[in-house]
């Protein structure tokens, strides 16, 4: 099971990854391994008590009783000391974010990639994305050639 976070590459430029754990309930184990997990719209904030994961949507479990369950809370992440000092002195430094690439399973643990990242402008997406096309352009007219 992986899941991962379709808007990372078009919105943010990697600068270094991380590997971290999550604190959710039972009920968003299954949930997430389920598939139901949407990065798109989150972030990473660090508080004073370490990383959350913010704005991440898990939808309710199926077969959970809960009633008031909301499915954008806050999340704990879990990283070493020496990890969180280091992305909070890279974020000081410059004008860089977290943002979660990735959820994936690590045995029977869920792990979520966060990177450090740098925001793209809107000029940097365009071109991006004409890159994309070019590329793909070209490679049309290769599979056309070879099939002639």
């Amino acid at each position: 099971m992986k899941i991962v976070n379709k808007k990372f590459y078009h919105d943010y430029e990697e600068i270094e990854s991380f590997e971290a754990g999550i604190v959710l309930t039972g009920a968003e184990v299954k949930s997430v391994k389920a598939g139901g997990l949407k990065l798109e719209d989150s972030y990473v904030k660090i508080l004073s008590d370490g990383p959350y994961l913010i704005n991440a949507n898990i939808p309710n479990y199926k077969f959970n009783n809960e009633k008031n369950y909301n499915p954008t809370r806050s999340r704990k992440l879990l990283l070493k000391k020496k990890e969180i000092l280091k992305i909070a002195v890279k974020m000081k430094a410059g004008g860089l974010t977290i943002a979660p690439k990735s959820c994936y399973n690590k045995g029977r643990l869920l792990k979520l990639e966060i990177a450090l990242a740098r925001g793209r402008k809107d000029i940097e997406k365009r071109k991006l994305e004409k890159k994309k096309d070019i590329i793909r352009e070209k490679e049309k007219e290769a599979k056309e050639y070879l099939k002639n």
